[in-house]
């Protein structure tokens, strides 16, 4: 049985706090939510087929739910620990900081 999830596309105007908690929930959901703690955390029983395929899964979920804009700060990245690390750089940050931006707009 396969499940759609939808789930809005980053686009650097959206909070990527938020976005960054519904893609661990879609992870999950695809059972590859373990690969964004790198290939090393993966168990040592798989078969590096399964670790292969798991890696690319992840790295697709994720690139999938992007837009074009915030895919090309990432594009080059090979697998979905690398993608998350740096988008987590990226924009993390960049988040609080325009949470506060809005704030002093809004008083």
């Amino acid at each position: 049985m396969g499940s759609k999830w939808d789930i809005e596309k980053f686009t650097r105007s959206n909070d990527f706090g938020l976005w960054k908690v519904k893609m661990e929930a879609v992870l999950i959901q695809q059972k590859c939510a373990q690969e964004l703690k790198g290939e090393g955390a993966l168990p040592v029983t798989m078969l590096q087929a399964e670790k292969t395929e798991m890696v690319d899964q992840a790295r697709s979920v994720i690139v999938l739910c992007l837009r074009d804009k915030v895919l090309g700060d990432v594009a080059k990245e090979p697998t979905a620990a690398s993608v998350w690390s740096k988008l987590e750089s990226l924009y993390m940050t960049k988040s609080l900081a325009h949470m506060q931006f809005l704030k002093q707009q809004l008083y």
